[in-house]
């Protein structure tokens, strides 16, 4: 695994706006083509093999929860459990995630939090970076199925959803990444063979005895980009227990989309060596470890402590508690610090995408840098 510094290419702008990717320069450089990543076919054949490892212990994780009914730790409201139970039992199917990974290339890498419910940078990840490749390095290749295996699990889904294929989709459209994000995925649901709307979460409704649109139609499957956390406290989110609405994610990823499921894997496999030591008590780390919300989001209220030093990022989180993870260095070239994202769709590795930052917190304003492989 190297780092590559290269010249941009000209007119990329206009290039990436034309496959749908309007975010690139949000609060200044996003989509870095500035440098790339190059890997080996053996690394990345490690990194697969790592993340279908840590998808089937993360759902080995949800099975031991849902049997012991362990959510207190997890900080779900009770009325929901149910609900998890149910979506669980039932065989609910997942779409798609993204974990995040430290690695340089040695050793094994080490996953750092799973993005289970609500993860974007998906259409630079599938789409983009791909695009870039064929320019750039055209007799290369890229650990990159992304697409491909989106389109073939919204046919795998199509059983669970309603019989006209109508899904709604949603997100808060004040954000120009989760909206370019959800109208990629609204997409691959519409090659897929799906009649797939696009609707504001704040048009959800309820009349009383069924979820509908802002038209009055029911609405009997919903894919959200919006955090299940979210959406329980939203008008409509007290009905959802009762079920009638598909929705996806399903309720059972509400575990592991929340950083409680990072010392329940701990606890039930530990010294994985994809793994990292993580604890639900404050004093389980004399030094060198970092702290993080049950919720959050883009790396907001987690802090580092390392080498007598705390680095902490700000936000708005923390007031469900936290949890403490050993602390494990962010892979480092040069000044930069990159987390590898790498997605699972269904329940199969499907690519990756590399974020990078001048510190080791990866924040919403983190460049995403390509990579291809030979």
């Amino acid at each position: 695994m190297k780092r590559e510094e290269r010249a941009p290419r000209a007119d990329w702008q206009r290039k990436v706006e034309e496959l749908g990717f309007h975010f690139h320069t949000m609060d200044g450089t996003y989509w870095d083509e500035g440098a790339c990543y190059r890997f080996t076919a053996d690394e990345v054949d490690k990194l697969e093999l790592a993340t279908g490892e840590l998808q089937s212990r993360c759902i080995d994780a949800v099975t031991r929860v849902i049997e012991r009914g362990d959510y207190e730790r997890f900080r779900i409201p009770e009325k929901f459990h149910a609900l998890i139970e149910r979506s669980w039992d039932e065989g609910e199917k997942s779409l798609y995630g993204r974990f995040d990974l430290s690695w340089d290339g040695t050793g094994e890498p080490r996953m750092l939090e799973y993005n289970a419910d609500t993860p974007t940078a998906l259409l630079e990840a599938s789409v983009v970076q791909w695009y870039w490749l064929q320019e750039v390095f055209p007799g290369a290749d890229q650990f990159n199925s992304i697409h491909e295996k989106l389109v073939e699990r919204w046919q795998e889904l199509r059983a669970q959803l309603p019989a006209d294929g109508r899904v709604y989709f949603a997100c808060d459209a004040s954000s120009a990444e989760d909206q370019g994000n959800l109208d990629y995925l609204r997409d691959t649901a519409m090659q897929a063979g799906l009649d797939a709307r696009a609707i504001d979460i704040g048009a959800v409704g309820w009349d009383g005895r069924r979820f509908v649109d802002e038209e009055g139609r029911a609405m009997m499957a919903l894919f959200k980009l919006y955090p299940w956390e979210w959406m329980v406290r939203e008008e409509f989110g007290g009905h959802l227990a009762k079920g009638g609405l598909r929705v996806i994610e399903p309720a059972w990823k509400m575990l592991l989309s929340n950083k409680a499921l990072l010392p329940v894997l701990w606890e039930m496999f530990p010294d994985h060596p994809n793994l990292l030591a993580a604890s639900f008590e404050p004093g389980r780390f004399a030094t060198d470890f970092v702290k993080k919300p049950i919720y959050s989001r883009e790396g907001a209220n987690v802090s580092i402590s390392a080498a007598g030093q705390t680095v902490e990022s700000p936000g708005e989180y923390g007031e469900e508690g936290f949890i403490w993870q050993a602390y494990h260095p962010i892979a480092r070239f040069g000044a930069h610090h990159a987390v590898i994202g790498s997605w699972i769709v269904g329940e199969e590795p499907a690519g990756i995408g590399i974020r990078e930052d001048a510190t080791p917190i990866t924040r919403n304003t983190s460049r995403f840098v390509p990579h291809y492989f030979e």
